[in-house]
């Protein structure tokens, strides 16, 4: 039993590998890294990527997952599957679940995005940092705009997904790997939730939930090949793993013939049967109920006491799936009541209680839910374009803290050179139907 005890302490104090299924970092200094572009990722990362049977600089993706606070990243076996090799918590995240939408909206981007060696940053404010590669060409199409939305250190947000300086050596290295083995693109995938049938009833009433289900499409590809989906967009729309039958994608054009492989297309059919069933218990279950999407104040709240002794530039924010709760549909009425009366607009107000209820005016006419069908998911691929070039400068908000750097945007990050065509490249299928 002593033997047993001590072997517990000298894994959690050490971090051995094999403790956990994925590698989650702890606070530590790192002052004293004179090279951040050329640290090397740690001798126990190295061995968990043996242990899972990967080569170092083996291809990677990035998820994001807003609500929990969440950063993956997920790296390719030897099988050409990806699984997840390290787990962050994301230090600061602002504004509230959904899109960005304009410059100055304080909300950081959900989507995909594709990411090139150009959008690291060696040179930023924030110790190092990743161009998410926002506005993509979903976003031109759909009249989205913003600069300079980046993954970086110093735990400040400002529509950043923002990480400790710990934890973003640690991202830059496994992104700087992948791509000296030969990695063009690295997916991220910055998602809402998990989305999963639980999830997306949780949140089947907010004003965001049909761009979320264009996402979940996506999300279901990924989830069912272990395997980046190829991204293309059309008709404003994002498209997954689709071929193409003559004709080529064109964000704000019709889209062209396409069509899912046939064996991709048949396990998504399966996977959405499953789907579908456990949807409409989560609606059955959840019939009467209100999820509170927590402001990104009510999420500082949760940590403040993270940010005692710090400069004050730290800013912590905690997670959306702690800070927020279920409610009746009463309760939400009242609270939204509450809001409005204590300063928040009516408008705001108005559109807070139309998620109990779509056909609510006020916060006071929230009634009874109608009856929620079960969100059907087509066997179809959608994918994200390129990131397309940004403004050459970069504008800082009259708004943000003088005593709060502004990252300067690389010069590198949207002119990286063109890569030469793979005429050996397979099809995405036929990747994936390799055993």
């Amino acid at each position: 039993m002593r033997l047993r005890h001590i072997a517990l302490l000298t894994c959690t104090a050490f971090m051995l590998v094999g403790c956990n299924e994925t590698l989650e970092t702890v606070e530590r200094d790192v002052s004293h890294v004179k090279n951040k572009v050329d640290y090397p990722l740690s001798p126990s990362i190295l061995a968990e990527m043996d242990k899972k049977n990967m080569d170092r600089n083996a291809p990677i993706m990035i998820r994001i997952v807003k609500e929990e606070s969440k950063l993956e990243i997920w790296k390719a076996r030897r099988d050409n599957r990806f699984e997840v090799i390290a787990s962050y918590d994301i230090c600061a995240w602002s504004g509230k679940l959904g899109p960005k939408v304009k410059e100055g909206d304080r909300q950081a981007p959900e989507g995909f995005y594709n990411l090139t060696p150009g959008h690291l940053n060696p040179n930023s404010n924030y110790y190092l940092a990743i161009n998410t590669g926002f506005p993509n060409r979903y976003d031109q199409a759909n009249g989205r705009n913003g600069t300079n939305l980046m993954i970086h250190g110093a735990c400040s947000s400002s529509g950043c997904y923002s990480m400790t300086d710990a934890q973003v050596l640690e991202i830059y290295g496994f992104a700087r790997d992948a791509f000296k083995g030969g990695q063009k693109t690295v997916q991220l995938q910055a998602l809402p939730f998990r989305m999963t049938a639980e999830n997306m009833a949780r949140h089947r009433k907010s004003e965001h939930y049909e761009f979320w289900k264009m996402l979940k499409v996506g999300y279901d590809n990924f989830e069912v090949t272990k395997r980046p989906p190829e991204v293309n967009v059309c008709e404003k729309k994002y498209v997954f793993n689709q071929q193409v039958e003559g004709g080529q994608f064109n964000a704000a054009a019709s889209c062209p013939k396409m069509s899912t492989p046939p064996a991709l297309a048949s396990a998504l059919q399966s996977y959405a049967k499953t789907y579908e069933l456990a949807y409409t218990k989560a609606t059955n279950k959840l019939d009467g109920m209100v999820w509170y999407d927590p402001s990104e104040a009510e999420r500082k709240a949760v940590v403040a006491a993270k940010r005692k002794g710090r400069e004050p530039a730290y800013a912590p924010t905690g997670s959306a799936l702690k800070a927020g709760r279920l409610m009746k549909e009463t309760e939400f009425a009242a609270l939204m009541e509450k809001k409005a009366a204590n300063g928040i607009s009516g408008q705001a107000a108005t559109a807070m209680a139309s998620a109990s209820n779509p056909g609510a005016t006020t916060a006071a006419t929230v009634g009874t839910v109608r009856p929620v069908a079960p969100a059907r998911v087509a066997p179809t691929v959608m994918v994200a374009s390129a990131p397309v070039p940004a403004p050459a400068a970069a504008s800082q908000s009259a708004a943000a803290p003088q005593s709060v750097p502004v990252p300067a945007l690389n010069p590198l990050a949207f002119s990286a050179p063109a890569q030469p065509e793979d005429t050996q490249k397979k099809p995405f299928w036929k990747f994936w139907s390799k055993q």
